[in-house]
């Protein structure tokens, strides 16, 4: 009895986190759970100091960041860069398979010596050894499938430098929350990035983001609407058939 009851409390506070959002819209992600909000935060790194023939900060051509005709892309920790999503990609596939054997063997013993013929007077119901022993078989397989996917997506999202690698490369992560009445969508880009794969405009292409994880979703009651309720996908697990 005692564990039904304690599965039933399960469910029930399971149940609780969409009961708790009716009439309600969708809740943003705190800023500080990210790695966006500690490399933002973070106390910067001291700044090496002017060696002697170099552009003192106070020059019109200096070749600082913040200079007129310094590079102004992300390279260290907590600065901010765009990443460019254009994801346009179709695949098709079709494969067909066919297969097929057949086998025959025939084997008799009209004369042996004689044994067949004196075997078969005393054979009941006419039976004779005559025919011997034939086996006939043959099996057929085919079988056919076909993908077909297409995918467009254009997106474009600030990302922060979380995290300089000893290598010079980059960790970046970007996270957007846009809630349109009661519904409310989601983009996260995570990844790796090249110093020199930066464009001059501070942008980088997702195809440029090694071990890129890109999402895009929402959360709110239209897709509550599209989500089988907990019953059937519970149902769906447990059931064999």
């Amino acid at each position: 009895m005692r564990p039904m009851l304690l599965s039933l409390v399960g469910l029930v506070m399971a149940a609780c986190a969409p009961l708790s959002e009716v009439g309600r819209a969708p809740a943003f992600t705190a800023p500080e759970d990210g790695f966006e909000h500690a490399a933002l935060y973070r106390i910067p790194l001291p700044q090496e100091t002017l060696v002697p023939g170099e552009v003192s900060p106070a020059s019109l051509w200096s070749a600082g960041q913040r200079s007129l005709l310094g590079d102004r892309r992300a390279g260290k920790q907590g600065d901010i860069l765009t990443v460019v999503i254009e994801i346009d990609d179709s695949a098709q596939i079709s494969n067909s398979t066919a297969r097929g054997r057949s086998g025959s063997v025939d084997m008799a013993g009209p004369t042996l010596f004689g044994i067949p013929q004196a075997i078969d007077r005393n054979l009941p119901g006419g039976l004779s050894l005559s025919e011997g022993v034939g086996v006939q078989g043959g099996t057929d397989f085919s079988g056919s499938g076909s993908v077909s996917r297409n995918e467009q997506l254009t997106l474009r999202i600030a990302s922060t430098v979380v995290e300089r690698l000893p290598n010079g490369v980059l960790r970046i992560e970007g996270r957007q929350e846009v809630r349109v009445n009661h519904e409310l969508r989601e983009l996260l880009v995570t990844g790796y990035v090249r110093p020199e794969d930066i464009s001059r405009k501070n942008e980088v292409g997702y195809d440029k983001i090694a071990n890129a994880r890109i999402s895009y979703g929402g959360r709110g009651i239209i897709s509550n609407v599209q989500q089988p309720r907990y019953g059937q996908q519970i149902l769906e697990i447990v059931t064999p058939f």
